[in-house]
């Protein structure tokens, strides 16, 4: 932690440290000062300008200059690099698909979709070879993923989404279903009834992901003007408080901050996710609870909880329940709120052994969803105005493929992945408040319902069909 000394700009660069690293355990954790880069500097001519400094932007920077490092790029950010959900997430480096495969499916085929997924599972070992390239110390480990079934229901789940990765035409090496006993092996959580495990999963310290590629970028040439406020993007120009880039092309990377962008609003939802993070646990809690893997962890409940074993040894558990705040509008500090103290109950429930440790940071962060739960990437040649989001959590991973993707295209570039079913998908927009509250809410509040009927019932809710349906699940 930066220290506080006599002269006025020590001070605020002290006090704004302290700020960021209350952000959360992420960036608390990192390494050197969490303070802003210089702002823009006024109007300013590049190549490209990329609205927000945080996966989707920095990957894209990233593999724009491996490919042409003439280009003039420009990254705007408001706060820092990482502020946003890139710095405030699980840690879950996953190769899932970021969206429904049934609409996938649907719209493009089979074959299309399957080679989508497997992309996304590689993409797990891109990210693994880029950091050790250039030195990222993210704590990367690749582990799998584990999804604890905790219910009969949790159980019957568990069975059917393996016999459809495996009648889609994967096999055991992608999703297994694991015993109760095997599952005792792994990671000793009382009542767990069975696993379903997938190798294409790592874990990572977000933080330093992101700070990690800010750096190597910079120093490639890009140029990051943070302390700058975008209000709008337009073609060949992005409009801030600093004054204005132009640029053939704009990417907006935003995420779950698109809605404060002018003419945004409805585009994607922002959505709330929260966290805790334990104290270092002593070697004889770990001997109880196992997690030797390190693979990161979920127990399959119906407001989503994830979780890893941290590299020095906590528990870092996060999930889904904070209520969304009408009119889109952002939050940006989540700390002791209800959510925090349900979570910590659920470390109590599935670690015994950690029951009594200490919480030392709570925080949360904003994911965007799309309209139709349909995570894209794309550029639109007419304008020149990119994009890439709408992850509904699953970004970590994606955001890299998302990144050498708007590369791709914004090179021309004919690649394989420029043609995976994403690219170029539109969601259509939210609808006005109060229907957005309403539809919001009331699936939190389903869900919940959901999860407490399933919690003793031998079969799915009628609730959670509902929002397995409204969701595309």
């Amino acid at each position: 932690m930066a220290t506080t000394e006599t002269t006025g700009t020590t001070t605020t660069s002290a006090a704004e440290d302290a700020r960021y690293r209350a952000t959360s355990f992420w960036h608390d954790s990192a390494p050197g000062a969490l303070t802003q880069r210089a702002p823009l500097p006024g109007d300013t001519q590049a190549d490209i300008a990329i609205v927000g400094a945080g996966f989707t932007g920095l990957w894209t920077a990233y593999y724009l200059t491996e490919l042409d490092p003439s280009l003039r790029i420009v990254i705007i950010e408001r706060d820092i690099a990482g502020f946003g959900a890139s710095g405030r997430n699980g840690g879950w480096c996953y190769g899932g698909l970021p969206g429904s495969r049934a609409r996938f499916v649907k719209d493009h085929g089979h074959d299309a979709v399957m080679r989508y997924e497997r992309t996304c599972f590689e993409t797990v070992d891109v990210i693994g070879a880029a950091l050790e390239k250039e030195g990222i110390d993210a704590h990367f480990h690749k582990g799998g993923w584990s999804t604890l079934a905790m219910t009969q229901v949790g159980l019957q789940h568990a069975q059917h989404a393996v016999e459809a990765h495996h009648a889609f035409g994967h096999t055991d090496a992608d999703y297994r279903l694991l015993s109760a006993e095997e599952t005792r092996q792994r990671t000793a959580v009382p009542g767990a009834l069975g696993t379903v495990f997938c190798p294409h999963a790592a874990r990572i310290h977000p933080a330093r992901l992101a700070r990690g590629l800010a750096d190597v970028v910079e120093r490639r040439g890009v140029g990051i003007y943070e302390g700058t406020t975008v209000t709008r993007i337009e073609q060949g120009r992005v409009l801030t408080d600093r004054g204005t880039v132009h640029a053939e092309i704009v990417i907006r990377a935003t995420e779950g901050f698109t809605p404060e962008l002018k003419g945004e609003k409805r585009r994607l939802m922002p959505f709330a996710s929260c966290m805790v993070a334990t104290e270092p646990l002593p070697q004889s809690v770990w001997d109880e609870i196992g997690w030797d893997g390190r693979e990161v962890l979920s127990d399959g409940r119906r407001l989503f909880i994830y979780s890893q074993r941290t590299a020095d040894d906590r528990i870092a558990l996060g999930g889904r329940g904070h209520p969304y705040i009408f009119g889109s509008r952002l939050e940006t500090r989540f700390h002791d709120l209800p959510v925090h103290e349900r979570l910590q109950g659920v470390i109590a429930k599935l670690f015994p052994a950690a029951a009594d440790a200490r919480i030392t940071h709570t925080w949360g962060g904003v994911l965007g969803i799309p309209r139709d739960f349909q995570s894209s990437v794309g550029l639109d040649r007419r304008t020149g105005i990119g994009w890439a989001g709408g992850y509904v959590g699953d970004g970590v991973a994606v955001t890299n493929l998302a990144g050498r993707t708007l590369a791709d295209l914004i090179l021309q570039r004919d690649t394989d992945i420029t043609t995976l079913p994403w690219v170029n998908h539109l969601s259509r927009k939210w609808e006005p408040e109060p229907a957005r509250w309403i539809a919001a809410n009331g699936s939190l509040k389903l869900l919940r319902i959901a999860e407490a009927q399933e919690e003793t019932g031998t079969k799915t809710s009628r609730a959670g069909t509902f929002v397995d349906w409204l969701t595309g699940h």
